[in-house]
């Protein structure tokens, strides 16, 4: 099976891939993706369930819409898996990063407690997370342009959310060494109380997508 070395995830492999990953360009798609866009896809799964009670007060309370800047006309078709691993294709972003960026994600939503994490709008939270915390982690980055082409947004857009999203925090972005140890360990339980289930169904939704896809430009290619 294409994603069977996956489904051995386990704490410790975890760990070892935050603190020891290589930054060759070979290297291979580093765990924490996976555990992240597992725990995003069940956050989703759940807001939807909830999502038809919160429309109404947020159209009524200005304080509570600030999140909107993030919302999509469409919902974007790709998976949350698909979207991270593109980033990491064309970004090489550390796994520190999607750990400093899940950090993010956790402060934003207690800064805006009637924010609500769609389908709308998570691939622009997880793109411009993922932007600022590349700033603040790595010592050379990519231009907000190049971040922009990666996300499938505007530059003009990728300023405005990165723009919103630091006032909104209060530039708040700083993250101390127990402050990330906790997330490492948050996402290292997330993977030994079951949440590898989770993780392979996530990937197993993302590979047959991609198998589509190549089927679908084959019949192109036939056709023309």
């Amino acid at each position: 099976m294409v994603f069977s070395s996956y489904m051995a995830i386990s704490p410790r492999k975890l760990r070892y891939d935050v603190y020891s990953y290589s930054y060759q360009q070979d290297s291979e798609t580093p765990l924490v993706i996976s555990v992240l866009a597992s725990l995003i896809e069940r956050t989703l799964a759940r807001n939807e369930r909830i999502g038809r009670k919160c429309v109404s007060s947020l159209k009524h309370n200005s304080s509570k819409t600030s999140g909107r800047v993030f919302d999509c006309n469409e919902t974007p078709d790709m998976t949350i898996q698909s979207y991270l691993e593109r980033i990491f294709k064309y970004t090489r972003a550390g796994p520190s990063v999607y750990v400093i960026a899940y950090v993010y994600i956790d402060r934003f939503c207690s800064v805006l407690p009637e924010f609500r994490i769609t389908g709308r709008n998570v691939h622009r939270l997880l793109i411009t997370t993922i932007m600022v915390a590349s700033k603040y982690v790595e010592d050379m980055n990519y231009r907000n342009s190049y971040f922009a082409r990666v996300g499938g947004i505007t530059t003009e857009e990728m300023n405005t959310l990165e723009f919103e999203f630091l006032f909104l925090m209060n530039f708040r972005m700083h993250v101390n060494v127990s402050v990330f140890e906790s997330y490492c360990c948050h996402l290292e339980r997330e993977v030994s109380i079951g949440g590898g289930y989770y993780i392979e169904k996530t990937l197993r939704c993302a590979e047959e997508i991609k198998s589509r896809q190549k089927e679908y430009n084959q019949m192109s290619r036939v056709t023309l």
